[in-house]
């Protein structure tokens, strides 16, 4: 985990930053409300739909006085000063990707659609000194499934980006054409919607009788490759091209290594589900759905455990060198909070503690966690995601996070952790 010390803007002493204009937390909103999809609105699941922002800079407020020159984040240390964890603005990147469920007819199915900006300030448009034409080209990679070539991807007018989905449609493509609708048709014959079931693989029944404990061990044993799998996280690598293949955005060789991989547990995803009777000695049956655990078979997950790098506290407040291990999860708070009618709790990273976000009652909020500082196997991006009633999402360090509540209603969440 590397941290980007030239990310973080002061603040003059005794003045406030002025959050109602320009929020982070607006734009990222914003985002979600721009994306463009292929088909028709009535094909996708919205309230299913995960998204992922690559970020090309992300700008953090410095501390409140007195430690308003405390500029480096190893040395920011006041706990009780929150300011400092804040986000003032971001820069996205070039790539956003965004899964989630579709439905034509009677079938249902996975699909991953992924676009590429078509401005003048692209890498590929650096490279190129001008205009990438009427399409690009993209080798990806979905978990260890990749393209046998490159794929064309055609400019899409609506959204202005370079964009194409994959659909887990197992069935002929010309049966695919045939079901989709007049939107979903044009989408098809240029290009942007292609059926390939070995690259967004749909493989599990993930609902809570096709994962009972009386059939199944857990989740994590069920269909991992699953392009929407519940728990487990999934790896896209990807490179970009011109038309012609010969002029490369591609980390020079290296590729670009992007991943959903938002710890996000309740009702719907799970370790593990069953039925246990007369539960601790009491009468009747209980279910249960394992969501985080350090027990039995999940011991080695260590979701809720960390590795310490030097400049973070460890539970009992002390710094030490580089690799020290805790297993478990440090808790110092938890509170209860209302939301107000499109309100948010505004980005803000995480240098040191673990944070879990669980909304309660009978509303939902966006669920923006992301990476603030580098980690070494994936860039960094901001994942949106839908937080249900009764669902809850796991921060650690080095990790940003954020709760939109978008609605006309109050929002309840529980929340606890540490802070930073």
């Amino acid at each position: 985990m590397e941290i980007l010390h030239e990310e973080v803007i002061p603040v003059r002493p005794n003045t406030t930053p002025d959050y109602s204009h320009d929020n982070p937390v607006v734009r990222v909103l914003g985002m979600i409300e721009n994306a463009v999809l292929a088909a028709a609105r009535e094909c996708y699941h919205f309230d299913e739909l995960q998204y992922l922002f690559s970020i090309r800079s992300i700008h953090l407020y410095g501390p409140s006085a007195p430690d308003s020159n405390v500029l480096d984040p190893r040395a920011q240390d006041n706990k009780c000063d929150f300011q400092k964890q804040n986000v003032q603005s971001f820069t996205a990147g070039d790539t956003h990707l965004i899964r989630g469920k579709v439905s034509v007819g009677d079938w249902t199915g996975s699909f991953i659609r992924i676009s590429y900006a078509a401005g003048p300030d692209t890498v590929l448009s650096a490279r190129m000194n001008g205009s990438l034409g009427p399409a690009i080209r993209l080798w990806m990679k979905v978990g260890n499934v990749a393209l046998p070539g490159l794929a064309s991807v055609p400019y899409d007018a609506e959204s202005g980006r370079y964009a194409i989905e994959f659909w887990s449609w197992p069935g002929s493509p010309v049966d695919l054409r045939a079901a989709l609708d007049a939107r979903g048709q044009a989408a098809f014959d240029r290009g942007a919607l292609v059926a390939n079931p070995s690259l967004v693989q749909a493989k599990g029944d993930f609902t809570r009788e096709g994962l009972d404990g009386s059939k199944v061990g857990s989740a994590l044993d069920v269909a991992p490759t699953d392009a929407l799998h519940p728990v487990l996280p999934l790896h896209i690598e990807v490179a970009w091209a011109d038309a012609s293949g010969s002029v490369w955005d591609s980390l020079d060789g290296a590729n670009y290594q992007y991943e959903f991989n938002m710890i996000l547990r309740g009702w719907e995803n799970f370790l593990s589900v069953g039925t246990s009777p007369n539960a601790h000695g009491g009468p009747g049956a209980l279910e249960y759905r394992n969501l985080l655990s350090n027990y039995a078979q999940y011991s080695n997950m260590r979701e809720l455990a960390r590795t310490l790098p030097s400049w973070s506290f460890d539970a009992f407040g002390n710094k030490g060198p580089d690799g020290r291990f805790e297993p478990f999860m440090a808790v110092d708070y938890a509170d209860l909070h209302i939301i107000r009618p499109n309100s948010a709790i505004g980005l803000h990273r995480h240098r040191d503690n673990l944070e879990i976000f669980m909304t309660i009652g009978d509303r939902a909020g966006l669920m923006v966690i992301g990476d603030w500082a580098k980690m070494p196997n994936r860039e960094r991006c901001f994942e949106v995601r839908t937080l249900r009633s009764g669902s809850l999402a796991l921060l650690k360090g080095g990790n940003l996070h954020s709760l939109i509540n978008p609605s006309d209603e109050d929002l309840f969440l529980f929340t606890f952790g540490g802070y930073d």
